[in-house]
């Protein structure tokens, strides 16, 4: 159904992709302001936050399918990745230590490369998600992202900010979409 929505129409996708952005924005960022005193509420916030991000992923992987498949689908997995250990560190039973915030890190380097291959989204967002990717990367040395915290979380609010902010109010160039979808197959 979802691919059907996708090709029926990509505009409606990426507003759509900008609704469910925007409400994981919104909710992690009520999830880490509610923090430990608010507990129940930082919980529900952070599920919310999650499972609005996982929609973002599979409307990327449709919106970003006709710039490359393959790549598309590794974001998405890595994307997936990266929301089932964030779930599972919040809730303390994640199986390794690594911060989630590394695999948003590459999912946000590939989405902006395939941001910057498209014909239907401005190459500057695609810059400034790669930008905020490697933001996120710092988090592989946790002491370097502590040293450099909060500056290093910045580049991927804006990114991501700004690419959300994008899809909201102009979504992207539909005939150039499918015109790149129609040069894949």
């Amino acid at each position: 159904m979802m691919e059907r929505i996708t090709e029926a129409s990509p505009q409606f996708t990426a507003r759509l992709a900008g609704v469910f952005y925007l409400l994981t924005i919104l909710a992690g960022a009520f999830a880490a302001f509610a923090g430990s005193t608010h507990a129940p509420y930082s919980k529900i916030a952070n599920l919310v936050a999650t499972l609005c991000y996982i929609a973002v992923t599979f409307l990327f992987y449709f919106i970003f399918r006709p710039v490359s498949r393959s790549i598309s689908l590794l974001a998405g997995i890595l994307s997936l990745v990266g929301c089932t250990l964030g779930l599972l560190s919040f809730f303390h039973i994640a199986p390794t230590r690594i911060n989630s915030l590394v695999f948003f890190g590459f999912y946000c380097l590939l989405i902006g490369f395939l941001i910057i291959r498209s014909a239907f989204l401005p190459r500057i967002l695609g810059a400034l998600m790669a930008f905020g990717g490697l933001g996120w990367l710092t988090f592989l040395l946790p002491a370097l992202a502590e040293h450099l915290s909060p500056y290093n979380m910045l580049p991927g609010i804006i990114g991501e900010g700004l690419l959300t902010l994008w899809l909201l109010v102009f979504g992207l160039n539909p005939e150039r979409w499918k015109k790149q979808a129609a040069s894949q197959s």
